[in-house]
């Protein structure tokens, strides 16, 4: 997929789709509906607990599709795979919710979850906080925000209302000045995605260049770009407390073997 698009970059086009597919969702779903929901979740598992492990932490990721690669794994199970992962030692999952860029769904999550006993990320565009009640309502345990989708004002609120519902979310920067943002906002679980989201193109030196900057009392997550367990072992001694890997592990014959062997087992 190209970068640039006639309405802008893949985030912009992700994030324009994503806001019409809430509008439409909501009208059958209003918020009321999904706020009675979460009174019938699961409890919420401690997903930052998982990440602060003595250990090499990873959260790993069911991801059947993405922009960049297209379709990664043509036999996507996600109840298997998240079985799989748990045997293998992750500390906890990550589940693509997104439908049209990413072949996600809202019940792979769930089912995931049901299937495990590990905390469960939602991964995908939040951008309304009917997202949040939606994520809790279906079990999520934690939720991503991507700073560079939100305005100061949404990140704060997306936050709080998370921390209301007992999640404590994955803040996304790829920049020095989003991680600022995400600081100024109060996050506590700081994500370095070494994908820059409008160009696609990873480097993994945007970890290294960002994790001095990240406070100690914050828990920081490595993103995209690992492969090899000298990967995380050099990144965790640079100062990651985890390690989020899923296109790596998707694409593999044996996504929980790949898992042991990155984590050195």
């Amino acid at each position: 997929m190209a970068a640039e698009t006639k309405s802008g970059t893949v985030l912009d086009r992700i994030i324009e789709a994503r806001r019409a597919a809430i509008a439409h969702r909501k009208k059958s779903l209003p918020e009321a509906a999904v706020r009675f929901g979460v009174k019938h979740a699961q409890p919420v598992r401690d997903f930052a607990a998982a990440l602060e492990r003595d250990s090499l932490n990873v959260i790993a990721e069911l991801k059947k599709a993405s922009p960049s690669r297209g379709l990664i794994r043509a036999d996507y199970d996600p109840v298997a795979l998240a079985k799989g992962f748990e045997a293998a030692g992750a500390a906890a999952l990550s589940v693509l919710t997104e439908e049209e860029f990413f072949q996600g769904e809202l019940k792979y999550m769930r089912d995931a979850r049901a299937a495990v006993g590990l905390p469960v990320l939602r991964k995908d565009f939040i951008v309304d906080p009917w997202q949040v009640w939606e994520a809790r309502a279906t079990n999520a345990d934690s939720y991503l925000l991507i700073v560079a989708a939100l305005s100061d004002a949404l990140l704060t609120e997306l936050l709080a209302l998370g921390r209301e519902l007992g999640m404590e979310p994955l803040v996304e920067v790829h920049t020095r000045e989003e991680l600022t943002r995400a600081l100024a906002a109060g996050a506590r679980i700081v994500g370095v995605n070494n994908r820059d989201l409008r160009t696609l193109e990873v480097r993994v030196e945007t970890s290294q260049e960002l994790i001095e900057a990240i406070p100690e009392e914050c828990i920081a997550v490595c993103e995209s770009g690992l492969r090899t367990h000298q990967d995380l072992t050099r990144l965790r001694a640079a100062g990651f407390d985890a390690f989020l890997i899923g296109e790596y592990l998707m694409a593999q014959p044996d996504p929980g073997a790949a898992l042991q062997i990155l984590l050195g087992s």
